[in-house]
């Protein structure tokens, strides 16, 4: 088996990077940065994000695991003190691949040059650069309503608890293949209406947000921030691919958001 460690950076993770790095090839194993079958995040939540983009190519061949360093994290299944456990279960314990499904978003321009594509494992958010974000907003091919706010927010279930939560969107389990849609501070009067609401559709939902003015848009992609000019459409929807999770224990997800919202009264 081939793996490779993706640290956030600090102290503390780079400690137990290189610990279980050479743990890991005692037991004969593999360290492959370019071609590996499992990449362990050792950090947070962001540390996995890095490593899940550095990957999106190979999503269908290289499985994850989060190793959280600091607070607790929602992809991380294992803490610092586990490690030799973890090892240990990587080195000899045929594992289980959980699939969650991620979101495609596909940037086209007026001038019908070359798409942009882009995946996201958190979630998409569009802003304009000056002003207030007007956009058409279409649903299945059918014209919805049209936004204007601060911006939109098209999430995952697996982002359902981050920017979307604070967004006031549902939380979804990540199994659910679906994506959401929040506003950021739309605008509602006598004159402009927004839905007021989270939007949830399933995988054969494709959600298309049009311009209506010539404004250039800050678009981000999870941890990365995009400026993208003469945008004609900004198409989003589950993608084919999925993100895979190498499990070796149960993941608790509803009691992860227990853990991390509401805690012990």
């Amino acid at each position: 088996m081939k793996f490779a460690i993706s640290s956030k950076g600090d102290p503390v993770s780079n400690s137990i990077m290189q610990k279980m790095k050479t743990y890991l090839l005692d037991f004969q194993l593999d360290y492959d940065e370019d071609c590996p079958d499992i990449v362990i995040s050792v950090g947070g939540d962001g540390t996995l994000l890095y490593a899940f983009h550095r990957y999106r190519s190979r999503l269908d061949k290289t499985a994850f695991i989060g190793v959280h360093t600091g607070h607790l994290g929602f992809y991380a299944d294992w803490v610092p003190d586990e490690i030799e456990k973890l090892v240990i279960a990587i080195a000899k314990t045929p594992y289980q691949v959980v699939e969650y499904p991620i979101l495609e978003v596909i940037i086209r321009h007026n001038d019908g040059g070359r798409e942009a594509r882009y995946l996201a494992l958190n979630e998409c958010t569009v802003k304009s650069i000056e002003g207030t974000l007007v956009m058409d907003v279409e649903i299945k091919g059918q014209a919805f309503e049209t936004f204007r706010g601060d911006g939109l927010c098209i999430s995952t279930p697996s982002g359902s608890t981050a920017y979307n939560k604070a967004l006031g969107g549902a939380i979804l389990h990540p199994s659910l293949r679906a994506v959401q849609l929040a506003e950021m501070a739309s605008i509602n009067n006598r004159v402009f209406r927004t839905i007021g609401s989270p939007l949830i559709l399933p995988e054969h939902h494709t959600c298309m947000l049009k311009p209506v003015n010539d404004v250039d848009f800050q678009i981000t992609i999870d941890h990365l921030t995009l400026l993208h000019k003469d945008v004609k459409s900004i198409q989003c929807r589950v993608a084919n691919e999925n993100v895979r999770f190498a499990r070796f224990k149960p993941f608790p997800f509803w009691k992860r958001v227990r853990d991390s919202f509401v805690g012990d009264m």
